[in-house]
């Protein structure tokens, strides 16, 4: 999580439901340090520390110790300082997980563009799966499909075309080379230029 998320009453909840997080430290967190433990700071890994926060609202919001890892990132010349309630992975790999959240956020960002769920047919978690599952199965049959029939066309206009034909009792082979031939092409001249004076 990134900063901005930063709730320590929903992390504590996290943590009791044996989940762990990795989220970025704010400066205004005051705390005490309990143990230090050793870095290779070849690895771009400045310490590696247990912690508890200071102050009686945050002890009483997470009343535990936590894990505090700063880390040095090269290539962006910045110094990064993680918290996370996980001390079995190594200190490296904290860092890791935080530069690898774009990665999940990126995948999510796909799914509502390519996807198309525009809601949910149940609210539990299970409908939710269902739904999901199902339609990253369907983008992949079509994207097998696609590559079969060695189509040109976008995924979106297979899919448009797909949903359009759903009642259609027509061979798939057919259907794309029916679509392929009525599409014209870029020498059709028939289409009047806005600006032709």
């Amino acid at each position: 999580m990134d900063k901005a998320y930063i709730d320590f009453k929903r992390l504590y909840r996290m943590h009791c439901q044996a989940a762990f997080f990795v989220t970025r430290h704010k400066r205004d967190h005051a705390f005490t340090r309990l143990e230090s433990r050793p870095v290779d700071k070849a690895t771009g890994l400045r310490s590696d520390q247990t912690i508890r926060f200071s102050g009686p609202t945050k002890m009483e919001n997470y009343p535990v110790s936590m894990r505090r890892v700063s880390f040095f990132d090269v290539e962006k010349r910045r110094k990064f300082v993680f918290f996370t309630n996980n001390f079995d992975l190594p200190a490296l790999s904290i860092a890791l997980l935080y530069r690898r959240r774009w990665h999940i956020e990126l995948f999510f960002k796909w799914m509502k563009q390519h996807l198309r769920i525009k809601a949910f047919y149940g609210t539990s978690d299970n409908a939710v799966r269902t739904q999901i599952w199902i339609a990253v199965a369907v983008y992949v049959l079509v994207a097998i499909l696609r590559k079969r029939l060695g189509c040109s066309r976008s995924m979106t206009d297979i899919l448009q075309i797909l949903s359009v034909n759903t009642f259609e009792k027509i061979d798939i082979n057919t259907l794309f080379s029916q679509i392929n031939n009525t599409v014209p092409g870029s020498t059709c001249h028939n289409q009047l230029r806005l600006f032709d004076f």
